[in-house]
């Protein structure tokens, strides 16, 4: 590891700014680009097989062909082609090669059996015990095991070909409630069923091809189920985007083709415009990625970064005044990005403004005032992306975006639950983890709110506070024991528990830096437990893993490296705090080649622990990290 010098870190800043910058689309937006995924491969290969395999014949070979080129050494895959074999992708592509012909996917899907057999322990593959494994890793949770059993009973891996319902599969697949979809929304929510805010599609589709496969033995219940079969197909019509993708994402929606094309409707619009979405997705290499992009999200992230946290040179005039959490002092404006011109500064404004939701969301229901990752039609207001974009728009210059800034801020208030966090979609939702609060969205949120104080309302301002005291009990006690906090949407592959302590505690502190005025009492206990944390799981070099003792990433480590340089810059660490973070900048200074080289780590974490890695993250973190710290290199 190289000493660091100030003309290091200056050429290295200047280079990664430079190569974010030069990531904008021809918009001159972020897009950025998620890796391609195993997983989402096979479930396309596998729709498209079952709609009409004939006239995807161009589309499933070059599928195949992917999937084959991409298997790991141990005959399985993972779900970026640089993650370890896991059973659920390996049992998805598994099933869907036995739907392409060549010699190519006959020996892949031999070399998967010898796998699976291993890790399934059993002397020879059967539904009972796939359904046993499936039922293993997913515990409680049906939104995903229901689906990747119904795949399989669909495409009968194990069988000779005859219709799906002929598979002993179908016995082992639990019967989905989708005669719930045609319930109110908000009745829905309050009976606190087994589903979540975001997987009606799922609910629908896959509830009702097993009804069609395997009838329920009740005759009321097979009544009423036979009674709402189009009601509910209405409703899926009705929710499906302009795109045809669920979510954007080809998971989602090709669960949700293959089962309707299973249940002899692959005429229905539903499906033809599912299909229309996977065409359009498909990557030139034959390979789909777990969702089409995460455009609003990068975006913001990408102005945040450059931007830097509020307290930083760009903005040492506007400092808060060190006097208790909030103690009445507004938030500080946060400085436009001195790296984007003012038309650039003014386009990227009205782009993300463009993205709020302005309509009910139709089928999460969420109010008016929210954004989503993507400015894709399939994407569902959250509170992650919420935040972000009104941090960038504050970046931006907040007067032309005022009442936009606003809108979201009250959004936020609202989905705010009652135990003081922030759920992703939906507020109440308790019931699986992606509609249950969490640290690094409630941490995120928090800033947010904060930071939109300036010209607010004194009825506003009280709310925000008031969700402010709200949002700090919460994270208090989600704050484990030995300090760190654990966050819901990014985790590490090489944890035995699978979580990332480093970015949630990251997040958190970068999140409690940003409530104006410095920190006292409890928060600023909360820290120092944090910070505490952080700076004990270093490795050798001075850098961040997910975890202690987990090899570093370069996002890892800048996320770590900019919420030290954020609570250095609210007042909370002293100057000596750059002894902590210097080696942890030079490695990287190290690890970028100066700002010039960004290899991704698979940290993103998708629905139903789905993992995945976008090329743009190290190059956004490591801008935020190195402006964070900018005061502490001498």
């Amino acid at each position: 590891m190289s000493d660091l010098t100030r003309d290091a870190y200056d050429e290295t800043l200047a280079n990664a700014t430079r190569h974010l910058l030069g990531r904008r689309d021809a918009s001159g937006v972020w897009r950025g680009k998620l890796s391609s995924s195993a997983l989402s491969t096979a479930t396309a290969l596998g729709a498209l097989a079952t709609v009409d395999g004939e006239a995807h014949d161009d589309l499933i070979r070059r599928a195949a062909g992917w999937l084959c080129e991409h298997a790991n050494a141990d005959g399985g895959w993972g779900d970026t082609p640089e993650s370890p074999t896991n059973l659920l992708t390996t049992l998805l592509v598994w099933a869907a090669l036995s739907r392409a012909s060549g010699g190519r996917s006959t020996a892949a899907r031999r070399n998967a059996d010898r796998w699976l057999r291993e890790h399934i322990d059993a002397e020879m593959l059967t539904p009972a015990a796939i359904a046993n494994a499936v039922g293993k890793a997913y515990g409680r949770d049906q939104t995903f095991a229901v689906p990747i059993l119904t795949f399989l009973a669909i495409l009968d891996p194990l069988g000779d070909g005859d219709e799906p319902t002929a598979s002993e599969f179908w016995r082992l697949v639990p019967p989905l409630p989708f005669e719930l979809a045609a319930l109110p929304h908000r009745l829905l929510r309050l009976l606190r069923a087994g589903v979540v805010s975001y997987a009606l599609p799922a609910l629908i589709a896959v509830g009702q091809v097993r009804h069609h496969a395997r009838p329920t033995w009740a005759p009321g219940r097979r009544v009423l189920r036979s009674l709402l079969r189009g009601p509910t197909l209405r409703k899926l019509r009705r929710i499906q985007p302009a795109s045809g993708g669920y979510l954007e994402a080809a998971p989602l929606t090709s669960f949700v083709a293959v089962s309707l094309a299973a249940m002899g409707r692959g005429d229905d619009p539903i499906v033809r415009n599912a299909v229309r979405f996977l065409r359009d997705t498909a990557r030139d290499d034959g390979s789909w990625s777990i969702d089409t992009d995460l455009a609003t999200w990068v975006t913001t992230l990408s102005v945040n970064a450059l931007a830097g946290p509020s307290g930083t040179p760009d903005a040492a005039d506007m400092q808060a005044p060190a006097n208790g959490m909030r103690g009445g002092a507004p938030a500080p404006p946060r400085p436009t990005p001195a790296a984007l011109s003012s038309d650039d500064a003014s386009h990227i404004r009205r782009w993300i403004e463009q993205q709020q939701f302005r309509a009910v969301h139709p089928y999460t229901q969420s109010a008016p005032g929210g954004w989503a990752w993507t400015d894709r039609p399939g994407g569902v207001p959250d509170a992650d992306d919420t935040a972000g974009a009104i941090r960038a728009l504050l970046a931006l210059g907040e007067t032309p975006a005022r009442e936009t800034i606003r809108e979201g801020a009250i959004w936020l208030l609202d989905l705010q639950n009652r135990d003081g966090g922030w759920p992703t979609f939906c507020r109440g939702w308790r019931k699986l983890p992606f509609d249950q609060s969490c640290p690094d969205l409630t941490a995120h949120a928090m800033s947010a709110v904060a930071l939109a104080t300036v010209g607010q309302d004194e009825p506003t301002r009280a709310r925000i506070d008031a969700a402010i005291e709200r949002g700090l009990a919460y994270l208090h006690a989600a704050q484990r024991p030995d300090g760190a906090w654990v966050p819901l949407w990014f985790g590490n592959q090489r944890s035995q528990t699978k979580v990332n302590p480093v970015f949630g505690t990251a997040r958190v502190l970068s999140g409690l830096a940003d409530l104006a005025g410095g920190m006292s009492g409890e928060a600023s206990v909360m820290a120092a437990a944090g910070l505490g944390w952080m700076l004990s799981v270093r490795d050798a070099n001075g850098a961040w893993g997910g975890d202690d003792g987990l090899p570093p990433s370069i996002e890892e480590t800048a996320a770590a490296v900019e919420a030290l340089g954020a609570l250095h810059a609210a007042g909370f660490c002293d100057e000596g705090i750059g002894e902590e973070v210097r080696p942890a900048v030079a490695w990287l200074v190290d690890q970028t080649r100066r700002g010039t080289r960004f290899k991704p780590a698979p940290i993103g974490l998708y629905f139903a622990r789905l993992w995945y890695h976008e090329a743009l993250y190290p190059a956004i973190f490591t801008v935020a990290a190195l402006r964070a710290v900018r005061p502490l290199i001498p």
